[in-house]
């Protein structure tokens, strides 16, 4: 049970995680499988997370860098939970998120939208005076982004729908 995890540079350099080797393709086995993240050296230091296919952004504290991505599907159920999303998947997900491959970045438009929620997300603990970082994630996951233009133009809403499309549940619903 694992999900896959492109780092940046700087992220690496924090974690000094080993990578896949570059002539595997590292494999998923939960749904939400493949997520992007980069290191914010703000005051506290923060990880950023933004999941491939929905672009779904989810901030986190980065220390204990050691153990980051032991943290982030507990992060992760606090803001799909603030979402909306149904608990039923949250449970799998996080239950199938239980290690992580490590690979190096390969999607110049993840890169691109990560850069971009850095930015904005710094306006925003400025703007609202808050340090909430799920609050901050919601703002970011109502962000419209080039690349979901033709889909849901929204993190928030095209995982909504990337949820319906590729989840099925086959428990009882009593």
């Amino acid at each position: 049970m694992s999900y896959i995890l492109h780092c940046t540079k700087k992220l690496i350099d924090r974690i000094k995680a080993p990578l896949a080797p570059l002539d595997s393709a590292p494999t998923s086995t939960c749904l939400l499988g493949t997520w992007y993240a980069t290191a914010l050296f703000w005051k506290p230091q923060l990880a950023l997370f933004v999941h491939e296919e929905t672009l779904l952004p989810v901030l986190m504290p980065l220390a204990p860098a050691s153990s980051l991505t032991e943290r982030f599907p507990a992060h992760l159920a606090e803001v799909l939970h603030a979402l909306n999303i149904d608990a039923r998947f949250i449970t799998t997900e996080i239950a199938a998120m239980g290690q992580v491959q490590y690979a190096k970045t390969s999607s110049r438009s993840v890169l691109g939208i990560m850069n971009q929620f850095s930015y904005l997300a710094e306006g925003y603990r400025e703007h609202l005076e808050t340090s909430d970082l799920i609050e901050l994630s919601l703002k970011l996951a109502h962000v419209p982004c080039s690349p979901l233009y033709k889909r849901e133009t929204f993190p928030d809403r095209e995982l909504h729908r990337w949820i319906k499309e590729n989840w099925e549940f086959s428990g009882s619903t009593d």
